[in-house]
C-alpha cells in the first residue's frame, strides 16, 4: 500500500510550507509598528494639545507650530500597543525672563503654569507635572508635554524640577539624526532592532529606559559585522545584541549632541542573560530545522505576537 505524501502541496494544498526565520521576523516586525488608526489617533491628540498651548502663549490656534515630536515618535521607533508620545513645546522667550524673577524652584512653577493652561481645556483629565514634563493621560495615549526654550544652536532648555529646580540642555534634533544615519547605514536594522528590544522590555518588564535602548542598539550595530541584511539574520542580530549587552560594565552612556551622561545601570542584567540564553537556544533550533521550538523560545523573549508557524 502506498501512503500519501502529506508534504506534497499538490496533494494537500491546505498545508502551508513552514515559514523561514526571515519571514517570521518580518511578520513580527510589522506587528510592532503602529496601525494607521493608532497613528492618526496620536496626531489628533497632539494637534489638540499644541493648539491649546498656542492659543494661550502665541494667540494663534495652530495645531503644529512651536511643537516638535521627540522621543520614539520623533525617531520613528515607536511600537504598539501605543504607550506615550513625547511632545516638546517651545515657549516664548518672554516666559523664560518672567520666571527668572521667581525665587523658589521656578521650573516647578513653570510646569504648574503649563499644566493649568492645559487643564482649562482638558478639565476631565487628571493632568500632572512630573520632573521635566506635564503628563496628559488620554485613554489611548499618554502625551508628555516638555515645555522648552529654544537656543540659537538647535538645542533647547528644558525644566528639571528635582531638588531646587534647574534647567538642562537637550538636543533632540541631533538624537533623531543619529538614529537616521545609523538606520540608513544598516539598511533599516537600527530601527527594527530598537523596536524588538523595546518589545522585550515591555513583555519582560525590564528596568531599561527607552532612550538607553536606542543608544545601546545603535552602539551595538556600529560594530556588528553582519549589519545591512534585512530580516534574514535577525535571529543572529538579536542573539548577538544580548551577548553584547550582558558584557557591558560601564553604567553610563553619552547622549548625542550634548554629551550628557545617561545612567543605564545594571538592574536589567539578569533578564538580559535569560534573553540571551533563550536567543542562543532559538538560533540552535533554527539551525537544526526545529522552527516551532525556536519560535517558542522567541515568544519567551517577545511575547505571543511572534509567529510560530
Amino acid at each position: 500500500m502506498n501512503w500519501p505524501n502529506f508534504s506534497d502541496q499538490r496533494t494537500f494544498p491546505w498545508i502551508p510550507p513552514p515559514m523561514t526565520i526571515g519571514q517570521r521576523f518580518q511578520i513580527f516586525s510589522d506587528r510592532l509598528r503602529l496601525t494607521w488608526a493608532q497613528r492618526l489617533d496620536g496626531y489628533v491628540k497632539i494637534a489638540g494639545v499644541t493648539s491649546c498651548l498656542n492659543r494661550h502663549y502665541y494667540s494663534v490656534p495652530s495645531s503644529f507650530s512651536n511643537s516638535l515630536f521627540v522621543g520614539s515618535w520623533g525617531k520613528a521607533t515607536e511600537i504598539r500597543p501605543p504607550r506615550d508620545i513625547d511632545l516638546l513645546f517651545i515657549l516664548p522667550v518672554s516666559v523664560y525672563y518672567r520666571y527668572q524673577r521667581v525665587r523658589d524652584n521656578r521650573q516647578s512653577r513653570l510646569l504648574q503654569e503649563v499644566k493649568g493652561v492645559l487643564g482649562n481645556t482638558y478639565s476631565r483629565t487628571q493632568l500632572r507635572g512630573d520632573g521635566q514634563v506635564v503628563v496628559v493621560p488620554f485613554e489611548s495615549y499618554k502625551v508628555e508635554v516638555i515645555p522648552a526654550f529654544a537656543l540659537g544652536d538647535g538645542k533647547f532648555l528644558i525644566c528639571n524640577t528635582h531638588w531646587d529646580g534647574s534647567y538642562k540642555i537637550t538636543d533632540p534634533i541631533t538624537e533623531v539624526q543619529s538614529i537616521e544615519r545609523s538606520s540608513i547605514a544598516t539598511g533599516g536594522n537600527t530601527r527594527d532592532l530598537i523596536r524588538l528590544i523595546k518589545r522585550w522590555q515591555a513583555h519582560c518588564n525590564v528596568p531599561l529606559e527607552s532612550f538607553c535602548i536606542e543608544l545601546l542598539c545603535k552602539g551595538f550595530l556600529d560594530i556588528w559585522a553582519l549589519g545591512g541584511k534585512v530580516y534574514i539574520g535577525y535571529d543572529l542580530m538579536v542573539r548577538d545584541f544580548f551577548a553584547h549587552l550582558i558584557t557591558r560594565s560601564f553604567p553610563f552612556l553619552l547622549a548625542p549632541g550634548t554629551g550628557e551622561l545617561v545612567f543605564v545601570g545594571g538592574a536589567w542584567k539578569s533578564q538580559a542573560t535569560t534573553a540571551f540564553r533563550r536567543a542562543e537556544r532559538a538560533c540552535s533550533y533554527e539551525y537544526l530545522g526545529l522552527s516551532v521550538c525556536a519560535a517558542i523560545e522567541w515568544q519567551g523573549i517577545f511575547g505571543t505576537d511572534f509567529p510560530i508557524v
